[in-house]
């Protein structure tokens, strides 16, 4: 007789979850708005009376 080799699938679950942390890094880096706070602005109040 012949002997029929069976071979186990192999998960396809890593595979999702990677696609789905490349595919949020991509978003996170090309649709979220960032935001530099520029500490170096100065407000400067007119006290200067026009009167």
């Amino acid at each position: 007789m012949a002997e029929i080799k069976i071979e186990k699938k192999k998960p396809v679950w890593p595979w999702i979850a990677a696609l789905l942390i490349i595919g949020a890094l991509i978003y996170y880096i090309f649709f979220v708005e960032h935001e530099v706070q520029n500490d170096n602005s100065v407000e400067i109040e007119n006290t200067s009376s026009g009167q």
